[in-house]
């Protein structure tokens, strides 16, 4: 069940917009917030970076965007279509090979299935192992499909986690460079560990500290306020 709701949110160009949300969690010091009635827009077509110390709520408000969890309140609206997290392999059928699996989510979607096959075919360097079980992959196996897969669908906005992190240094390469491919026409919320990587891939930021959310039109205004929080310049 998706609880982030697709709407028309006419003339303004809005890729996501927060309104009055709010999270929290009970742990044994007390409640954590990763919302506290957080109201922001990210802009139609805008690759953000949300960057924010590790227990912040990153993953969490990712997966409030997804729809995979509800807020406690507010509303999250989404104009266009929205990618699951760019990479998640956790809803493949084991028992059906990666060239079926690529299949039935280029139906879903109602996508040219043959274009998304030799698309996914190519990308992910499975060879044989393409047309095996997918219960015969091995970690990277899933996670190199399932980036083929987020990325040959077309979708206006790309939820990213890690976008760089399966593979070696040549896949890496070759993910970075179709991922910017596909920002020239879809807009990107992207969550790593790296402020190198956010400076390269974003040209917006979205800092997420305390539970609340500052977003900056300038991808370097976020990466400066995020690492003055962190006391540090180097990546984390």
């Amino acid at each position: 069940m998706l609880f982030a709701t697709a709407v028309d949110l006419g003339p303004v160009r809005t890729m996501i917009k927060f309104e009055n949300l709010n999270k929290k969690f009970q742990t044994p010091n007390g409640f954590k917030h990763v919302a506290r009635d957080i109201s922001c827009t990210f802009p139609s077509g805008k690759a953000v970076g949300l960057l924010g110390r590790n227990g912040a709520g990153k993953s969490t408000l990712m997966e409030m965007i997804g729809g995979t969890m509800r807020p406690d309140s507010g509303n999250i609206r989404i104009k266009g279509t929205m990618s699951w997290p760019v990479g998640f392999a956790g809803s493949f059928h084991r028992d059906m090979t990666g060239a079926q699996n690529t299949r039935f989510i280029a139906r879903v979607y109602g996508i040219d299935t043959e274009g998304l096959m030799a698309f996914v075919e190519d990308f992910a360097e499975l060879g044989g192992h393409f047309h095996l079980p997918v219960r015969y992959y091995s970690s990277g196996m899933k996670s190199r499909l399932a980036f083929g897969i987020s990325i040959g669908i077309p979708f206006d906005t790309y939820l990213v986690d890690e976008v760089t992190s399966v593979g070696d240094a040549a896949f890496k390469l070759k993910s970075k460079l179709v991922f910017k491919e596909r920002l020239k026409t879809a807009g990107a919320v992207v969550v790593t560990h790296s402020t190198r990587q956010i400076l390269q891939l974003c040209d917006a930021g979205a800092v997420l500290e305390g539970g609340y959310l500052t977003y900056y039109p300038n991808v370097k205004d976020a990466v400066a306020h995020h690492e003055a929080n962190m006391g540090t310049t180097e990546d984390e």
